[in-house]
């Protein structure tokens, strides 16, 4: 049996990555023999990183100088056609293709052109080859360009298996036309990750507040002005972290992907600019390029504030308090599966709001702990269901072909 993986892995996104990784950990504890392969924006990454045969997503590149002349004469039509044949060569032989959770039925930062037509002629062309294609447990909206919305639409509806990691999205693609009556809604698959053995450093009296970093500009690709709201958010976010350390803190400056140190580095040249050096050593940054780093990293957290979904995924698996700055509706969906409820828009947060959620969490650590705790036991029961639900409706008819 031969089963695809599809997604955005290898492209320094730590919550992507996690995903892949959390569902390679799935089939490959499955008893029978399967052969995968890996669709992906960094093959050569990937490949080595999770010892994964990998293609990359791009298809056909014309280097030519005469065959990109003829191309651009017949409106790209030729590569087209020729990229499409590519993709159901790939896709010879293979029973089923899988896209493991992420956003991936959002156009946060793409064009028509970008993902939402990748993921759309990629299920074509398994279609196209009778493979089976699952959806599982992922995100959806929102979706603001029209074409992209009818390539994420046409791509899921051409799933055999689709689930949603919240309320929002499965209603959401439902608003949007696709028929969700023999749909499911499960948690996120990275929660099926393996917490880090690390221990917490010994308790010295003083708390220490995890920071996610984002390198944020806004919802559109060519947003007009994103520049002047990175600006404005980074200025913000220096302000709440410059406040913690007066308040005594130790500040853990958390990442989730490659993009984020830039925003890290204007954090720290604000910071420094208004706090003593005595505090400022009292600010460190984690080193996670992976979703176990950074669970490490937060390990030794007392609570954490993040703007990237995986960052409060990973928060809420270690049981540690969590306020989102979030730029989409999924990171409120999130916490609210946790009865957590301390969420503000990235764009438009006010720091003396940010500041009372923080005083507030902080004086209720041990409840909100164990209220996170007892909800991460049953994400894992639900987790396991859909497992069970996957090899027996998905995987199991597969072995029988």
């Amino acid at each position: 049996m031969k089963i695809c993986l599809l997604g955005q892995f290898g492209s320094g996104n730590t919550g992507n990555d996690g995903s892949l990784e959390a569902m390679l950990n799935f089939l490959r504890s499955l008893p029978q023999t399967t052969e995968l392969t890996c669709i992906c924006s960094n093959p050569e990454f990937v490949e080595k990183k999770y010892k994964i045969k990998s293609i990359g997503i791009s298809g056909i590149v014309l280097r030519t100088r005469w065959l990109i002349r003829i191309n651009a004469l017949l409106a790209d039509i030729p590569r087209r056609i020729a990229s499409l044949y590519m993709l159901l060569a790939c896709l010879g032989g293979v029973d089923l293709l899988i896209i493991p959770g992420t956003g991936i039925l959002d156009d946060f930062q793409e064009t028509p052109f970008g993902w939402p037509f990748v993921l759309f002629r990629w299920c074509l062309a398994a279609r196209l080859r009778s493979t089976k294609i699952a959806f599982v447990s992922i995100g959806a909206g929102p979706i603001e360009h029209q074409l992209s919305r009818w390539f994420l639409r046409s791509a899921a509806r051409m799933a055999h298996y689709r689930s949603y990691r919240d309320g929002y999205s499965l209603t959401y693609m439902k608003k949007a036309g696709l028929p969700v009556e023999q749909d499911y809604q499960f948690p996120d698959i990275a929660f099926r990750l393996p917490v880090p053995s690390s221990s917490r450093p010994e308790d010295d009296g003083v708390l220490t507040i995890g920071v996610g970093v984002m390198d944020y500009r806004g919802w559109s690709k060519e947003a007009m002005f994103g520049e002047a709201i990175y600006r404005l958010y980074i200025g913000k976010l220096a302000s709440f972290v410059s406040w913690l350390l007066e308040e005594g803190h130790n500040v853990r400056l958390l990442t989730g992907d490659e993009r984020d140190w830039c925003a890290v580095r204007d954090i720290i040249a604000k910071v420094s600019g208004t706090i003593d050096e005595h505090a400022i050593n009292r600010m460190t940054v984690g080193q996670g390029a992976t979703l176990h780093e950074l669970m490490h990293e937060m390990s030794s957290a007392d609570i954490v504030i993040a703007t990237r979904y995986h960052n409060i995924v990973c928060a809420l698996k270690l049981a540690r308090p969590t306020i989102s700055l979030g730029y989409a509706q999924k990171n409120d969906e999130l916490l609210a599966q946790f009865d957590q409820y301390y969420c503000q828009h990235i764009e438009t947060f006010n720091v003396e709001i940010l500041k009372k959620q923080t005083t507030e969490i902080l004086a209720s650590l041990d409840d909100v702990r164990m209220q996170l705790a007892t909800r991460n036991i049953k994400v894992q029961q639900e987790l396991c269901i859909q497992e069970k639900l996957l090899n027996e409706k998905v995987i199991g008819p597969l072995r029988t072909l």
